[in-house]
């Protein structure tokens, strides 16, 4: 613990997170941000899109919802980070030394899906990253240090990746992968009853998640189906994911990577350890190659092959570790200096950029703006909190009007932001596809009777016919007062606040 590369690695945690903690509090939620809100306003075993841990931190890191901003429900990424980070040294040093896992710790910040996205941002990725990384640092004991006779090290393992799960389903793919290692080296091992065990406990862990979806006809699994279930090669979409996974892991990440793999694969760099480079490629490659395969048919996500790639920063690590004796390396330093200017960067286009990258012409809704995800909700909500008091005391609307959405997007910004200022409740009304964990809040909030009003809020880059969406429910649809959101004196968005009057026609559950 008094080593050299002990002490940088933890000032390392202690001066990147501090960094991002004034980063969290400077940009408001974004879309998915806001939503995984709603896991804790309404924690359940299981949710529409994913497993419950998300939700359960951000209880945990905002007090039982008693702190919400955006420091409390970014605190749980930033934590989870900063143990990820120490994991990481410490399997580096397991399997070479501590320079290659101190150069490991460094990659891991300087990746932009390790680092930011899972590492700042609140996603279902940030509580698996600590027991992703925490998992592999077992593994690596298990075959370096001979364990597999320790029954404590192989349940905590099933528990490791248990918990990975319970964050998201793919954490299951830990087992695919050392099992595939141990098809090739350590094949006496699967006689081991303590493996079938550790299997045993992640099964147990799981059990909430299959427990939720056999009363809800397991719908997670439909949904998540239907995502990735088409036939038609499309070979544009494979070029699109890896593009998308050579932004994330960082360009100068991404190349490093690439050397420093085809290095070990040519013999160039060695571990010390024994099957060492076995094992990382078995946790890597097969499960960026399966997103590879699924993005032929399917449009997918750069950040759902995210995890593949953090056994190779083991190997980036080595190969920094054999050619250089500098602290910081110019990989990392080129990649270090194009996070900071990406973060500083992205900080000052989301709170002063007069313009944004969609249209937000009155007659022209516009398009999808990345800035306008983490920006103008606080403002639009102080604004629509007085306007809504004026209509109930004007008479123009009932008290206690809901506001209505057809997706969960912006829903999750009106959840989180408005209904703090107006305490006004958001109720779903459309496709389960489309409105996904509103449909089960919904079953727990008073819902609309026949003559009530509610609110519509449409931000301009995110078009809705409202009359097309809501005309059946309600008897009449005003034209909607428009709320403006400006940037440094430029207009980047309008909000469009419809009054809808007169409920005539409930909404059909669309839960059983």
């Amino acid at each position: 613990m008094n080593s050299q590369y002990s002490k940088k690695v933890l000032w390392l945690i202690l001066i990147v997170s501090i960094l991002k903690l004034i980063t969290a509090s400077m940009i408001e939620l974004g879309n998915d941000e806001v939503y995984y809100w709603t896991y804790a306003v309404q924690p359940d075993w299981n949710h529409f899109d994913h497993p419950p841990m998300v939700g359960w931190m951000i209880r945990l890191t905002s007090l039982n919802l008693n702190w919400a901003t955006e420091v409390s429900l970014r605190l749980g990424s930033v934590l989870c980070a900063a143990l990820s980070t120490w994991f990481i040294f410490k399997t580096g040093k397991l399997i070479a030394n501590e320079k290659t896992g101190w150069y490991a710790a460094l990659i891991y910040n300087c990746s932009v899906y390790t680092g930011i996205i899972a590492g700042l941002f609140i996603l279902p990725d940030s509580p698996q990253m600590p027991f992703w990384t925490g998992a592999l640092y077992i593994m690596a004991h298990l075959f370096i240090r001979n364990d597999e006779n320790k029954l404590s090290t192989w349940l905590m393992l099933g528990l490791m990746i248990g918990l990975a799960t319970l964050c998201k389903v793919h954490g299951l793919y830990l087992w695919a992968g050392f099992g595939l290692f141990l098809l090739i080296t350590r094949i006496k091992w699967l006689l081991n009853w303590r493996l079938y065990a550790a299997v045993a406990v992640t099964l147990i862990c799981v059990l909430p998640i299959v427990y939720w979806n056999v009363i809800n006809d397991f719908i997670t699994y439909r949904y998540h189906s239907d995502r990735v279930t088409h036939t038609t090669i499309q070979w544009d979409m494979l070029g699109r994911e890896i593009a998308g996974e050579f932004v994330y892991q960082n360009p100068i990440i991404f190349i490093l990577l690439l050397i420093s793999l085809v290095a070990m694969l040519r013999k160039r760099i060695r571990f010390n350890r024994k099957k060492a480079s076995t094992w990382l490629l078995c946790m890597s490659l097969p499960m960026i190659f399966l997103f590879w395969g699924v993005s032929l048919l399917n449009p997918t996500l750069p950040h759902w092959s995210g995890p593949g790639y953090i056994p190779l920063f083991f190997v980036g690590g080595l190969f920094l570790e054999r050619r250089s004796f500098k602290i910081f390396p110019g990989f990392i330093k080129v990649a270090g200096v194009l996070m900071i200017i990406v973060l500083i960067a992205g900080v000052v286009l989301v709170r002063l950029s007069p313009v944004n990258f969609g249209s937000h012409d009155r007659e022209n809704y516009g398009e999808y703006c990345p800035t306008l995800d983490l920006s103008g909700w606080k403002d639009f909500s102080k604004t629509f909190a007085a306007k809504v008091k004026d209509d109930e005391t004007k008479g123009l609307m009932k008290p206690h009007s809901p506001m209505v959405i057809n997706k969960w997007f912006p829903g999750g910004h009106l959840e989180f932001y408005t209904t703090k200022e107006t305490g006004l409740a958001v109720i779903g009304i459309g496709h389960l596809d489309d409105i996904h964990k509103f449909a089960w809040l919904n079953k727990e909030r008073q819902s609309l009777h026949l003559g009530d009003d509610a609110y519509a809020i449409v931000p301009s880059n995110l078009p809705l016919n409202v009359r097309e969406a809501y005309g059946q429910y309600f008897t009449e649809i005003q034209i909607p007062d428009l709320i403006m959101q400006r940037r440094s004196g430029g207009v980047v968005r309008y909000f469009y606040v419809y009054r809808m009057k007169g409920c005539k026609l409930l909404p059909k559950s669309i839960l059983p």
